[in-house]
């Protein structure tokens, strides 16, 4: 039931008026679609799970670094999420962003009983090959690529979590906040604060690296 989505950062998405009323439509949809599960619907609980496990199972991934806590952290999430599915008020937060909240607290569960292993973040981050194929060249690169991923892990988990939703999921600031229960100032903030704490502690070359993963 689990998949692995792709990898990538995005970028936002202008909000003109054809913008808003397919976000509309789709948060109509949603709605039918949560109405038709906790009026039992099967088919309800698997289209939700179709269409939010691969964000889900990157958010998770993102946070954990472990493909195996990654997937049971989702399965923990989602099973808390549908068995509380009546509890969601649409009024309060999307469903996205409810969703996306119980799955960082779910990931800070997870997290703070485990060390984070030393990984390659190229394979999350996409990275983009080194323009010259040269050894010399690819050999930067692949410092580079190491020094990122250790200034990342050594990131406060706020501040990651930040950077992973600002930049992993394309959230806003306001939606941000609403997943981390924090101000929406506080949320750029921490991005903020997250970017500076990076470009302190990377050299030119993995600085060079961040800001094509990270152009704002």
């Amino acid at each position: 039931m689990t998949g692995i989505p792709g990898n990538g950062f995005m970028a936002d998405t202008p909000h003109d008026s054809d913008g808003l009323t397919l976000a509309k439509e789709a948060t109509d949809d949603i709605s039918a679609i949560i109405a038709a599960s906790i009026r039992g619907d099967q088919s309800g609980f698997t289209r939700l799970y179709e269409q939010f496990a691969p964000g889900i199972y990157r958010l998770c991934y993102s946070l954990l670094l472990n493909r195996q806590d990654a997937e049971d952290v989702m399965q923990e999430a989602f099973v808390y999420a549908f068995r509380n599915l009546a509890r969601f008020d649409p009024q309060r937060a999307t469903f996205k962003t409810w969703l996306y909240t119980i799955t960082i607290s779910r990931c800070r569960n997870a997290y703070r009983r485990k060390r984070l292993p030393q990984i390659n973040f190229s394979t999350w981050l996409n990275i983009a090959a080194p323009r010259s194929e040269t050894p010399e060249a690819m050999m930067a690169q692949r410092a580079a690529q190491e020094m990122l991923g250790e200034a990342l892990i050594a990131l406060s988990p706020p501040l990651r979590e930040a950077l992973v939703l600002r930049y992993g999921h394309g959230l806003t600031y306001r939606e941000i906040a609403d997943v981390m229960n924090c101000p929406p100032k506080t949320a750029e903030s921490r991005v903020r604060l997250a970017h500076e704490r990076l470009r302190t502690s990377l050299s030119r070359d993995a600085q060079g690296i961040l800001e094509e993963l990270l152009s704002f």
